[in-house]
C-alpha cells in the first residue's frame, strides 16, 4: 500500500510571513492561494496556511525523553541526509529552536533524530529522521 498525502490547515497571522518561512526557508513549493490562505507542498503533503487574527501558540507541552515537547505540533519524517541538511540550513538562518537538533531515544527502539522550531506565527514543527524507517513505530 502506498502512503497517501495528508492535508493540514493551520492558522498564521500573516500570509507574506508564511510564504517567506514555508516557501523560501523550508523550500515548500506554493500551490493555490487567495488573499487569506496559501497552500504548500510540504514534502509531498498539502498544508494550508490560513490567516487568522491572533493565530499561533500552543496548548502546552509534554515531557518526552527529557524535553518539553510543544503541543500541538506537526512535521514530517525525512531521511537522515535531508534532516541534517535542513538542520544546517535552519541553524545558518538563525532559527531559534524549541528543541535543538538532537538524537532522541539513543540506543533504544525508535532512536530518531529530531528538532523542534516555530514558524513566525508560533506554530510548532517537528522534523525527524530515522536510520531506518523500521524504527518509526518501534516499541
Amino acid at each position: 500500500m502506498s502512503l497517501r498525502p495528508f492535508h493540514l490547515a493551520f492558522p498564521v497571522r500573516d500570509i507574506a510571513e508564511a510564504r517567506l518561512f514555508y516557501g523560501n526557508l523550508l523550500g515548500c513549493r506554493e500551490g493555490r492561494s487567495a488573499e487569506e490562505w496559501v497552500d504548500f507542498d510540504f514534502y509531498g503533503h498539502q498544508i494550508v496556511a490560513h490567516r487568522v487574527e491572533g493565530a499561533g501558540g500552543d496548548a502546552g507541552g509534554n515531557p518526552v525523553d527529557g524535553h518539553d515537547v510543544p503541543v500541538p505540533h506537526f512535521g514530517v519524517v525525512l531521511d537522515m541526509p535531508a534532516w541534517q541538511a535542513l538542520a544546517e540550513r535552519l541553524t545558518a538562518a538563525g532559527i531559534q529552536f524549541v528543541i535543538e537538533p538532537t538524537i532522541r531515544f539513543a540506543g533504544e527502539p525508535g532512536e530518531q533524530a529530531t528538532m523542534f522550531f516555530r514558524d513566525p506565527s508560533g506554530n510548532a514543527l517537528e522534523m525527524k529522521a530515522f536510520a531506518s524507517l523500521d524504527g518509526l513505530f518501534a516499541r
